[in-house]
């Protein structure tokens, strides 16, 4: 039911709990979500207000997840050691109860902090539809990174702009319950 819910915020599928109305609604929000502009302007705006949203509805939503499935990311910074709190877009794996994490910084230059810290400290937790799990997240390489990427190309096409835009390889990590 994960993947099929979040299937069908991603192509706007019935049945699928699409929330953006309509397959010509999705196609547009990732054409607008490929371009230069929005990766200019979206990571001062999304997080902050997705922070805002979980908060004030204590943890059952924020407002990305119209969009695409989303959880909180709560690691230790690598260097602090400190709480470091980070909205992030998802892939959830249904069939195997994990999610994929996506290290596209919008398609910026430079390997966003958090992969960082995720790698420093892989023992994690994340919010997901309102519950804290404990994870452990695992940097994915080789046969099995390639595999995850075509399945984010599917899941949401946009991530293909980001890549061609930069010269990094953009991280995936798998988050499994511990």
């Amino acid at each position: 039911m994960m993947a099929e819910k979040a299937a069908g915020r991603a192509t706007g599928k019935a049945g699928g709990g699409a929330r953006t109305g309509s397959s010509a609604g999705v196609r547009l929000i990732q054409k607008v979500s490929s371009t230069v502009v929005f990766a200019r302007i979206a990571p001062h705006v999304i997080p902050a207000v997705d922070r805002t949203v979980h908060r004030l509805t204590k943890g059952r939503t924020m407002l990305s997840t119209r969009m695409l499935p989303g959880v909180i990311l709560t690691a230790r910074g690598a260097r602090s050691g400190l709480p470091r709190v980070t909205p992030l877009a998802c892939m959830p794996e249904e069939e195997r109860g994990t999610w994929i994490l996506i290290g596209s910084n919008f398609g910026r230059p430079g390997h966003p902090v958090w992969t960082g810290n995720l790698l420093a400290h892989p023992d994690v937790s994340v919010s997901w539809e309102g519950q804290d799990i404990p994870v452990r997240a695992r940097l994915l390489t080789g046969e099995e990174r390639a595999q995850a990427w075509q399945a984010v190309l599917r899941f949401w096409p946009p991530y293909a702009a980001y890549q061609r835009r930069i010269e990094r390889e953009i991280r995936l990590f798998r988050i499994e319950r511990r």
